[in-house]
């Protein structure tokens, strides 16, 4: 399966509080929460919604075609996902600005408080999915400039690709139509667990509505695994991965992604796709920065046969060699 991704090419500037925010925060006060955090270490890593599904699926043997907008410093990041696998010839390179910057700040509890500035991201809307028809089998349309991500949804529907829908971060700045019109007609759909929840707020549809409007419903739910749910069927609780020591959450979320999609290009099954899913997720929640983990067939079919049995593993195996 040829996939294509959209979504942020970005640069992270990673944070850790040495304490919880919780303790920090006065709920009386909310409405003049004025707060800094002193961090005691930073690091800068290459990262992006759409880099780094793209990056995991590279990791995993497939080729994707990374889709989106970076700045004139992107040279050497380019350089960096071709050597991991992924197709940058879809990337276009702003004159005006410099690729993205992601800024987040995590506590003890791997709770995060982030912002984006969104730079070149923003020339996104300017890209025409429309003649990716034929070329791809399957779009991802990640977290960007809004405009670009309802004119992507709208490209495939109109071209027939079928695309998967993935809000993430972008979903407190949309509204309830705008979220109805990128998530209806999606093969799959991707959220976290209380995005799930905003998702069924905003839109004002339940999770039942929510079945009908997609193919595949994928939420991931932390150490606790992920779930899927498709209409007319029960629903698919896969358990998390055992015994990970978790440094940094960011890209967790992204490399689940890539590990379900690359086990669904595989023709594997749902559930072996959310497997696999937390697997790559694992090893990106254990590695500081989002492309800093690294995957070997040998030790992943171990982990993997680890967490959900020798048959399982062996199903991976036979892909990804």
């Amino acid at each position: 399966m040829r996939i294509a991704v959209t979504g942020s090419i970005a640069t992270d500037h990673l944070m850790t509080f040495p304490a919880r925010f919780a303790d920090q925060i006065m709920p009386d006060k909310l409405d003049k929460i004025a707060l800094s955090f002193l961090v005691d270490s930073l690091v800068v890593r290459r990262g992006g919604v759409a880099a780094n599904i793209a990056f995991g699926l590279g990791s995993l043997g497939l080729r994707p075609l990374l889709v989106g907008t970076a700045g004139r410093d992107f040279g050497e990041y380019r350089a960096w996902l071709e050597r991991h696998g992924v197709d940058t010839s879809g990337v276009r390179e702003s004159k005006r600005h410099h690729t993205a910057r992601y800024m987040a700040t995590t506590d003890l509890d791997m709770n995060q408080i982030a912002s984006f500035y969104p730079g070149a991201m923003t020339e996104d809307r300017q890209i025409d999915l429309s003649e990716l028809a034929g070329e791809v089998e399957l779009v991802v349309i990640g977290a960007s400039d809004p405009d670009a991500m309802l004119a992507f949804t709208k490209q495939c529907a109109q071209s027939q690709i079928p695309f998967a829908a993935d809000t993430s971060w972008q979903l407190a700045r949309l509204d309830g139509e705008q979220v109805r019109s990128l998530i209806t007609g999606a093969d799959y759909l991707f959220c976290n667990e209380y995005e799930a929840a905003l998702t069924e707020r905003k839109t004002g549809w339940t999770a039942a509505d929510l079945n009908d409007r997609v193919g595949v419903r994928v939420t991931t739910l932390g150490a606790r695994g992920a779930r899927i749910d498709r209409a007319g069927y029960p629903p698919v609780h896969v358990p998390g991965v055992p015994g990970v020591t978790p440094k940094e959450p960011t890209g967790a979320g992204d490399a689940f992604r890539a590990g379900f999609l690359a086990a669904v290009s595989w023709g594997l099954s749902l559930e072996r796709a959310a497997q696999l899913g937390n697997v790559v997720a694992v090893h990106a929640l254990e590695t500081t920065g989002t492309q800093e983990y690294e995957l070997h067939p040998e030790p992943l079919a171990a982990r993997f046969a680890a967490a959900y049995g020798d048959e399982a593993a062996a199903d991976i195996a036979r892909c990804y060699i």
